[in-house]
């Protein structure tokens, strides 16, 4: 079986790595430099667009009347529908008034989209009717899949309240309304993505947040949306959710949720490019490679599949799952790729050919309708992009040096790259610099200078050249594991492999405090995407793989959703590894056997005795033990992601030493 990404390069795709914005959620009032004025409507159309289709439709044009029919003869595109009774509560698995809030999101897009075409004000009362109503009565999103209840029909939602308040049919209140429901509701449930499942989860959390940051003029959670789709953890991350071959993460699970995955990807694409980037092109155009592929394989034709294992180590695929039928997803990646950037798109073509004109999606899976949408021509105009600075500002450490990437911004604004607040002239355009002139152990912050007149500030960001002063890091087990670690001041990262911990003999990634250090107090910091990972505290009185070791660790239960624990343990000079203390996490920490909370781990010599203490809430501490550790040992933080083949990322926030 092939391993995944455990390559020097693709670990510094992996890491989430530091940023204002991105490592703290969103909401901090350092984060209010932030919040930038998005044009709007901006999310999945622009005005242009809508202006383009009401055009194309009244002049009869193909494929777009065709298009516009399969829209205007769809039950939830009606004037007569009637919107269920809003409740408080929505949910997935189990189900909470699931379908009727699906329904009600498809039927106001829908009817919004009919508004928006027809100027016929019927059909925006009902959009109107349905957002108002859910803005003032959800509170909540519940169930093992709550991310996808979030990330699907809300999407919808916010997309039909940006079009109304563009019609003038939902005012400053509703607005004011809807983008309260959506902070409190909708967001909690997709704030930290989906790490722990497949990636069309993760792809779905990304879009609906792009979507929400958009029409709440929030920058930085826009920001945390970017940087995930990205440089993310999880399998939703353009690198992790489509291989360099255009095979999908999803590819040997089944074609209809390979589909769902591209289809999300693209929707957020779309409201990047609207607000003035080209998320479209990013990794040299990897979505396209995504879609190639996909609709290649579903039309009959052979590719280049390849046996991988994913992100959480729950899904091993062998071989490509069986043909499917096209979904309506194709349109939108057609007219970009290959009418506005005339790149070739034959599989793509091919599809659209085929399933033309593109109708509903299934359920609030996806937008559908993308033949009414996005079809255009070479001589349909493209208005210049709003000037907006590039986005998205990611860093990495390596030896003796500082890499940078951005995305950049469609208008090619010039910027300056400022570090520690001295300019650095360079071409932003580039999308990426590598500085050259750091100092080991030195923090630098980073950020974009550029004219006022720019719509978007990038959040800064900080980080370490290399480890601070005293501490080391060591790679215990079998040499050619990837380990790595990357701290911004504040939050450090590491990035490990291996089989796991506290077994005959360890494979994972130690970073040692200082010597002069006793004691260490830090902070997990969710989520993690392996789902075999084990990390935390630990003191050892030697580097080989077997040593003599005392370790507080959290653990996964065994089994999918059997939850998380926090345990103990201690191997002698004779390798006899035992269980001091075990203690099973429960809900909110772990919550359907997910661990989406912190822990606090402290761990501190007392004398000869080493005091082992954890805390869930960061007030009330429990003991662990108090063992006893070789004179000289040392104290340090530990992790390894319990699959050889996959690296994961876990990060802990340093409070004391």
């Amino acid at each position: 079986m092939k391993a995944v990404a455990i390559t020097r390069r693709e670990f510094h795709r992996l890491m989430l790595i530091v940023g204002a914005g991105f490592l703290s959620r969103p909401g901090h009032p350092a984060d209010s430099r932030l919040n930038s004025n998005f044009v709007h409507p901006g999310l999945l159309h622009s005005p242009a667009d809508l202006e383009r289709i009401r055009m194309a439709v009244r002049k009869g044009r193909q494929p777009i009347i065709a298009g516009f029919e399969e829209l205007r003869q769809h039950p939830l595109s009606s004037p007569a529908y009637v919107p269920y009774r809003c409740v408080d509560e929505i949910g997935r698995n189990p189900n909470v008034h699931s379908r009727e809030f699906d329904s009600d999101a498809n039927a106001a897009y829908q009817c919004a989209l009919m508004g928006a075409i027809t100027a016929d004000g019927r059909y925006s009362a009902v959009a109107r009717t349905i957002v108002l109503g859910w803005s003032a009565s959800l509170q909540r999103v519940s169930g093992a899949d709550a991310v996808l209840m979030a990330g699907l029909g809300p999407f919808k939602l916010v997309n039909a309240a940006e079009i109304l308040r563009h019609l003038g049919a939902l005012d400053a209140d509703g607005a004011t309304s809807c983008a309260a429901m959506l902070k409190r509701a909708i967001l909690p449930a997709i704030i930290d993505f989906a790490p722990f499942a497949n990636g069309n989860w993760d792809a779905a959390a990304i879009k609906t947040m792009l979507a929400i940051a958009v029409f709440c003029d929030d920058g930085a959670l826009f920001e945390r949306a970017l940087r995930y789709y990205l440089h993310g953890v999880g399998n939703g991350c353009l690198t992790h959710y489509i291989y360099e071959n255009g095979q999908c993460q999803e590819s040997g699970r089944d074609q209809q949720h390979t589909q769902l995955g591209l289809a999300h990807m693209g929707d957020a694409c779309q409201i990047a490019w609207n607000q003035g980037w080209d998320l479209y092109g990013a990794e040299s155009n990897r979505l396209l490679r995504g879609f190639e592929y996909t609709a290649k394989y579903n039309l009959g034709e052979k590719v280049d599949f390849r046996p991988d294992i994913d992100r959480t180590g729950q899904y091993r695929h062998n071989f490509i799952s069986p043909h499917s039928s096209l979904r309506p997803i194709y349109e939108q990646i057609l007219a970009h790729y290959h009418v506005r950037c005339g790149l070739a798109a034959p599989a793509v073509q091919s599809a659209v050919d085929e399933i033309r004109p593109e109708g509903a999606a299934h359920g609030a899976d996806h937008t559908g309708f993308g033949t009414l949408l996005y079809a255009r021509t070479t001589d349909d105009p493209d208005p210049a992009p709003p000037s907006v600075f590039p986005a998205a500002l990611h860093a990495v450490s390596r030896v003796n040096e500082i890499e940078l990437d951005w995305l950049g911004a469609r208008n090619a604004v010039s910027a300056v790259i400022e570090r520690n607040s001295a300019a650095v002239h360079l071409d932003s355009r580039l999308g990426s610099w590598l500085d050259h002139r750091v100092v080991s152990g030195r923090r630098y912050t980073y950020r974009f200078s550029a004219p006022s007149r720019a719509r978007f500030r990038a959040a800064p960001i900080s980080i370490v050249a290399g480890l601070p002063s005293g501490w080391a890091s060591h790679a215990l087990g079998d040499p050619s594991l990837v380990g790595d670690i990357q701290f911004d001041g504040k939050v450090m990262t590491l990035c490990a492999s291996g089989k796991g911990l506290m077994q005959s003999e360890d494979e994972a990634l130690f970073v040692a405090v200082p010597q002069s250090a006793h004691q260490i107090l830090v902070k997990f910091i969710p989520q993690i995407a392996s789902q075999f990972a084990m990390f935390g505290v630990a003191c050892r009185s030697g580097l080989r793989a077997g040593a003599p070791a005392v370790a507080l660790l959290a653990l996964p239960g065994g089994e999918r959703r059997r939850g998380w624990r926090l345990d103990l343990m201690v191997r002698d000079l004779s390798g006899l590894v035992s269980t001091v203390s075990d203690n099973p996490l429960t809900f909110p920490v772990v919550n359907y056997g997910r661990l989406v909370c912190p822990i606090w781990f402290r761990m501190a010599f007392r004398g000869s005795v080493l005091e082992a203490a954890f805390s869930v809430d960061g007030a009330t501490w429990t003991s662990a033990g108090h063992p006893t550790c070789p004179a000289g040992s040392q104290i340090g933080l530990i992790a390894s992601s319990g699959i050889p083949e996959v690296a994961t990322a876990v990060r802990f926030e340093i409070l004391s030493l």
